[in-house]
């Protein structure tokens, strides 16, 4: 049996989980086993996890489960897991997953992971899972010998695929511990794809030169969908919110896509970002060290390609 925690926000199901329970049910088919997601307070969407590969969908509802507490929310997720004999439980590598990881690692006396970035292949009588190192400069083979095995997935490492059908939710009873901590009130930027979760993110340096032609990078993220972004003296100088800081102090992304404009590349931002798939350079400077780690670069005025890039991608899509 393999375990998933399908995590939530607002009442719905986030794109971590889907990718969390697709890669579960893949790992599941690979070694003759089933995939089961674990829910943690209400979704009205639950459901919706037997497409993407959960045989069964659990849900917990309790008053303590309202706000995140990781001892709190391990200890549920542990006991589950112990419950139903599970040899691998999967969770995301988001704040919340990596804050749980090691105390349910405890709980459960298993090996632990984090970060996983690839598929595995079958197991034998151990687990071996893929990482990423120094900030994608290096991968990792890590073995884990014990009964049972705790990891946490790294975003886009798998695209979900709805395959089969929902499933009916079924609410289990487990006691839930009284949090140790109480949430006063929580602030969350609304409107966009989290930056660990977006495929297509479009990045921003002090080439702009003044925050007021910020217009011209959200005009390139709407029509793309993308998720904005900065690099760390943009942020550090007030003209973008410290949650859009990427890099080896900020957020560090794996998108599908990175398009990073007028930013150099010093090496605490490509630490943060070198794990994206494609990524993007325009700058003015031929020697800007981003241009080494690029799959593509333009040599030119930001201020002149970016809209010229804008207008022809609407053109494309009206096309």
């Amino acid at each position: 049996m393999i375990l998933v925690y399908a995590e939530t926000q607002d009442g719905k199901v986030k794109k971590s989980a889907l990718e969390s329970v697709y890669f579960g049910s893949k790992m599941a088919a690979l070694n003759g086993t089933s995939c089961l997601a674990l829910m943690l307070g209400k979704a009205d969407d639950a459901g919706r996890l037997g497409a993407y590969g959960a045989g069964e969908v659990l849900q917990v509802e309790d008053a303590n489960l309202i706000s995140f507490d990781a001892l709190t929310y391990s200890k549920v997720v542990a006991k589950v897991a112990a419950d139903k004999n599970a040899k691998v439980v999967i969770l995301p590598d988001s704040s919340n997953g990596k804050s749980m990881l090691g105390i349910i690692g405890v709980l459960l006396k298993a090996g632990v992971v984090s970060g996983v970035n690839k598929l595995p292949e079958a197991m034998s009588d151990h687990l071996v899972v893929d990482r990423a190192l120094f900030s994608g400069k290096a991968f990792a083979k890590c073995r884990i010998d014990s009964e049972v095995a705790v990891i946490s997935l790294s975003g886009n490492t798998i695209k979900p695929v709805s395959e089969g059908a929902d499933v009916a939710v079924s609410s289990i009873s487990v006691e839930v511990p009284v949090p140790s901590t109480k949430v006063l009130a929580t602030n969350r930027s609304v409107g966009t794809v989290p930056l660990p979760e977006a495929e297509v993110v479009v990045s921003a340096g002090r080439g702009l030169k003044d925050p007021s032609n910020w217009g011209i990078i959200e005009d390139l993220a709407d029509v793309l969908g993308a998720t904005t972004a900065c690099s760390r003296p943009v942020a550090d100088s007030g003209w973008r919110p410290h949650h859009e800081h990427v890099g080896q102090t900020g957020i560090a992304i794996r998108p599908n896509l990175y398009i990073a404009i007028g930013i150099s590349g010093a090496i605490q931002h490509l630490a943060g970002v070198n794990s994206s798939k494609v990524i993007v350079v325009i700058n003015k400077d031929p020697e800007a060290p981003f241009f080494k780690a690029a799959d593509y670069g333009v040599v030119g005025d930001l201020f002149e390609v970016v809209p010229k890039l804008t207008e022809a991608i609407k053109k494309l899509k009206s096309a």
